[in-house]
């Protein structure tokens, strides 16, 4: 049987593929590629001669079959058009099913925009959320920007040029005036980065161009900005909890610290919600 692998590849310096993802993208019998006429151009630069089949989002459940048929007979690479596959890329599912028929499936690392942007940002990197891109609707950006306003951890997200300043903005309207690191066209040519706040960075992409590929990574909110919760923020969290079957005694320990409310006000609430 053989091994499905997850090969990552640059997401511009075409020397960040590592030498292992080489070797294995020569040894293995098929290569699974977001776009074939993309992945052909790294192949022909590296010489490597092994055939390609296409997986995209609208084919990848569809080909499902014959990437598994293939499994049976050696070992496939998945790869996307830039980066880790399946992070923010088609994979899942592939890599699912080969998990569910017995197929041992491997990581090859390497490129990753959010890290890459991340290690530089000059921001936390012990805890973060990456998000992917950004809801293109403002309202729905709005709302899922929201729910992650009051978590302390960096957040990260991707956006296109055309959007970017209308994200920046409702970025700013939602979490207020927090650092932001503009990480664009990384390992490129024209890559920058640009650090400041999020009311500098929409001055500042305002004025100018717009053009290339963008990664943000926004600070996460400070614990000592974070206030007292509203009530309805406060019963949100406290039924979620009681999902996870924690007694209020529980509860009202944990919440007290993060909420601003005294363990008594959440025990209280706690057992008017049960």
């Amino acid at each position: 049987m053989g091994t499905l692998y997850l090969v990552a590849t640059p997401i511009g310096n075409l020397e960040d593929l590592s030498s292992r993802a080489v070797r294995i993208l020569r040894e293995v019998k098929l290569i699974a590629a977001e776009d074939t006429r993309h992945t052909a151009k790294l192949l022909n630069y590296f010489e490597i001669q092994t055939p390609l089949t296409s997986y995209f989002e609208h084919n990848k459940l569809t080909k499902l079959d014959r990437i598994l048929a293939s499994l049976a007979d050696g070992d496939v690479a998945l790869v996307s058009d830039a980066g880790t596959p399946a992070v923010n890329d088609p994979g899942y599912e592939l890599v699912r099913a080969a998990l569910a028929a017995g197929y041992d499936v491997r990581p090859v690392p390497g490129p990753s925009s959010p890290i890459a942007a991340l290690s530089v940002s000059g921001l936390p990197t012990d805890a973060f959320l990456y998000l992917g891109y950004l809801p293109h609707k403002a309202s729905e950006r709005r709302k899922f920007v929201g729910q992650v306003g009051n978590l302390p951890y960096t957040l990260i997200f991707l956006e296109s040029p055309h959007r970017l300043v209308d994200s920046l903005e409702d970025l700013l309207a939602v979490l207020g005036d927090r650092p932001v690191c503009v990480a664009r066209e990384m390992t490129k040519l024209y890559e920058e980065f640009w650090r400041g706040s999020l009311s500098g960075a929409v001055e500042e992409f305002k004025s100018r161009e717009v053009r290339g590929e963008f990664t943000l990574v926004v600070g996460g909110r400070k614990t000592e900005d974070r206030g007292r919760w509203t009530e309805d923020e406060l019963l949100a969290a406290i039924k979620e909890e009681l999902k996870h079957g924690k007694s209020a005694k529980e509860i009202s320990v944990e919440l007290a610290e993060q909420s601003g409310w005294s363990k008594k006000e959440v025990y209280a609430r706690v057992n008017q919600s049960k």
